[in-house]
């Protein structure tokens, strides 16, 4: 047990991709008084998946790290990595290993779903954004296709999160902004669809509530976790709302998340809906929204790449005009679910330190063209961008964010935001209060600043039209 506490205690889970994290965290002052992190394993071949029950294991594992703290936990909530289809049957035990987020098995059933309910601009406007093949309805449409005796079996639908929360609590319980991304919760009435579910053949009654903000999801009642019976569960919700939450972020306050993908979002007050498909219209964890635009390749991405060319991540060096455009595992934002990296303006001179300065280039260059998108239109152009996530913690990815951004950029000093904001959140419904503010009492954006640095506007370019002129093969 760390620093000493000044007020209750609560919990904040990070169930991700790789791994669950979970922060035991003084609800008043801020202060982490312990930290847990076990790992998961994700398939390796044509699709992206992992078994349900690892994650609850690992949050064993992180919690009985926490020793006594967690013990003495007040509340509890989870934030999870959104879109993955957890499928359980009638006992509650997954029919299949659980279908994640980067899984583009369903580029097909996304495509098909898209045109067969009225094209983008449709789904835009009722969903609030345009499935893609990450979304959890095309997933289950791929299922239904593909796996029909596991979608008969199927006695219950859940996200990551909801399916760690249930377990917790016994209730089949999801919030507004993890619902948001599954392409069956409209927007536009903030509810689920009952057409899209007729459409796909989703019973409703396999869902989850959906929670209020600020409303408990239940109470701790597994007895094996080093939690105290009886204790406050949150709804919990999405990593990127967590994120948000974890931030205290204010409307118009852009953010850009450089992790396994790449994010860039920023809270609104405004519904988003966007017919282009760049921005998914979510839902925050508060009552506002959370247009968030997101990329595959972005740390991994760039790490592969310095591995085949044998350099470390930060060796990079400037100068030449290659360009890459990294879409190594094909690509959400632009949705090119197919493509391949690309390479361009490779010259005898052209060193490895400058192709790797390229593999930044392109991965930050995607998520930046988002961020007009995600912003409203009365958002400051100068207005700082806080990077956070892995890669926030590189001087590669820093520097090429200031120079192909022109914005002044706040490294936080906080790591582990999504945690952090799923704490933010249990600490809110403890003390009855917004836990953003919450969060903002905890300053938790406090962090590094970085003057504007001026746009290199020749790059841009380079990256634009290789985009551009490379779009047949990037869709093959």
């Amino acid at each position: 047990m760390g620093a000493q506490a000044a007020g209750p205690l609560v919990v904040g889970v990070d169930s991700s991709t790789q791994s669950t994290k979970a922060l035991v965290v003084d609800a008043v002052t801020g202060a982490v008084i312990a930290r847990g992190q076990a790992p998961h394993t994700v398939s390796g071949d044509a699709g992206k998946e992992s078994d349900p029950r690892q994650w609850w294991q690992a949050l064993g594992e992180a919690l009985a790290q926490c020793g006594d703290a967690a013990r003495q936990a007040s509340a509890v909530s989870v934030g999870g990595q959104q879109h993955g289809l957890v499928t359980l049957d009638a006992a509650g035990a997954p029919v299949r290993p659980a279908m994640l987020w980067n899984d583009v098995r369903s580029a097909p059933q996304s495509e098909r779903l898209i045109a067969e309910r009225g094209g983008a601009a449709a789904w835009a406007d009722r969903v609030g954004s345009v499935p893609g093949p990450a979304f959890t309805v095309a997933k289950w449409a791929w299922l239904k296709a593909n796996e029909p005796a596991s979608a008969a079996a199927t006695a219950a639908v859940r996200l990551p999160h909801d399916y760690l929360t249930e377990r917790l609590t016994g209730e089949a319980v999801t919030d507004r902004g993890d619902a948001s991304g599954t392409g069956w919760w409209a927007s536009s009435t903030e509810s689920y669809d009952a057409e899209i579910l007729a459409h796909i053949g989703l019973d409703p009654a396999l869902l989850p509530r959906v929670a209020l903000p600020g409303e408990a999801a239940g109470t701790v009642h597994a007895g094996h976790l080093p939690l105290p019976k009886g204790a406050l569960v949150a709804a919990g919700t999405g990593d990127n709302m967590a994120a948000a939450l974890g931030l205290g972020l204010r409307p118009g306050r852009p953010v850009l998340s450089l992790g396994t993908s790449g994010t860039v979002y920023a809270v609104s007050t405004h519904r988003p809906a966007d017919p282009a498909g760049t921005v998914a219209g979510f839902a925050d964890a508060r009552g506002d929204w959370l247009p968030l635009a997101c990329t595959l390749n972005c740390t991994l991405a760039v790490d592969r790449v310095a591995a085949l060319l044998g350099r470390d991540r930060e060796s990079v060096e400037d100068g030449g005009e290659v360009v890459m455009l990294p879409f190594l595992d094909g690509e959400r934002t632009p949705n090119l679910p197919g493509a391949s990296g690309l390479v361009h303006g490779l010259r005898h001179d052209t060193t490895g330190g400058q192709l790797l300065q390229a593999a930044y280039d392109g991965a930050v260059f995607t998520l930046l063209q988002a961020l007009d998108r995600v912003l409203d239109a009365d958002a400051a152009p100068d207005a700082p961008l806080l990077l956070i996530g892995g890669g926030a913690r590189g001087r590669a990815w820093r520097e090429t964010v200031r120079r192909l951004s022109g914005r002044p950029v706040v490294v936080p000093e906080a790591r582990e935001l999504v945690a952090l904001g799923a704490a933010a959140q249990a600490a809110g419904l403890l003390l009855e209060e917004d836990p953003a503010a919450v969060a903002r009492r905890w300053e938790t954006a406090r962090g590094a600043e970085y003057e504007a640095r001026p746009r290199d506007e020749a790059a841009w370019e380079r990256l634009t039209a290789t985009l551009a002129d490379g779009a047949p093969l990037l869709r093959r």
